[in-house]
């Protein structure tokens, strides 16, 4: 999970410098022709059939996605690379959330419900933390879009936890998503148009897609043999890993309230994981 995380935060890093030339459409497609092209031959090597029996589970995982997906990569090309990873990793916060909402609405009390709570209200507050001097800069959209890509990610959770238990294996998960992603991009590229081809962008588009699909193998095998907690919450890694690419290559500078909201989100993304884990199985792999 340490190192899915890694690769996430790096490919994060090439998405940002994509960013300056090609438009976030640009990027999903980009990234899914590679990840599918990746996954294609693994899938072959395994001897996994590309059918899946459960195509409209699949195609709904994977629309939530690619719009999760673009989601994020906007967010990371308009605002600080550790504030886009910071709000992407919500997706826990947001999952306790829908427990704590569907328990509410069925007049059930959720286990630990109090807690879940005081969780859900501390990551809010570290939000506003976090996003105090994006506000400051009139980047507020990228905040919400950033925000708005975490709680999609928390949708496909479930819709990828759905498919295991469907018994879909994991890579044709997400082959048929990275096919979505080259689908999706190519349909936004469609409306938002096409960038004259520059080299010195261009050049990161090939990682993008080799990280992304490295990332999510990483954390299938994390999830399949390590214990479901300790890897729920060793994925929190991946925000300091962003703030470090922010400070050392982008130069950003974090203040200590962003610092201290980044811990709070963190601190309360591992508290609602635990407390979900009564009422949620383990996921394969989540959306990136």
């Amino acid at each position: 999970m340490l190192l899915a995380s890694l690769f996430f935060a790096s490919m994060g890093v090439c998405v940002k410098l994509a960013s300056s030339h090609f438009n976030a459409f640009e990027l999903v497609f980009y990234r899914g022709v590679v990840s599918a092209l990746l996954m294609a031959w693994l899938m072959r090597a395994r001897g996994t059939p590309l059918a899946t029996p459960v195509a409209g589970a699949q195609a709904w995982r994977s629309l939530v996605g690619v719009v999760s997906l673009a989601a994020w990569f906007y967010a990371i090309g308009q605002l600080p690379l550790a504030t886009a990873m910071t709000l992407n990793y919500m997706s826990s916060i947001w999952l306790g959330a829908f427990i704590m909402g569907g328990g509410l609405l069925l007049g059930r009390v959720v286990a630990g419900q109090g807690a879940l709570i005081a969780a859900v209200l501390a990551s809010f507050a570290g939000v506003v933390m976090v996003l105090q001097p994006t506000l400051e800069k009139n980047q507020l959209f990228a905040g919400v879009v950033g925000l708005f890509s975490g709680l999609l990610a928390a949708v496909a959770y479930l819709q990828v936890t759905t498919l295991g238990r469907l018994g879909e294996p994991a890579e044709r998960t997400v082959y048929y998503f990275a096919l979505a992603c080259a689908l999706g991009g190519a349909l936004g590229m469609g409306v938002g148009g096409v960038s004259p081809w520059d080299w010195g962008a261009a050049v990161w588009l090939l990682p993008i897609g080799i990280l992304a699909t490295g990332g999510q193998w990483c954390m299938t095998r994390a999830y399949s043999d390590g214990a479901t907690l300790v890897v729920a919450n060793l994925q929190y890694s991946g925000i300091v890993f962003g703030a470090l690419y922010s400070l050392l290559l982008f130069g950003d500078q974090i203040p200590l309230t962003g610092w201290l909201g980044m811990l709070i989100i963190t601190a309360s993304g591992i508290m609602a994981t635990v407390l979900r884990a009564r009422a949620l199985p383990r996921a394969p792999a989540e959306d990136h």
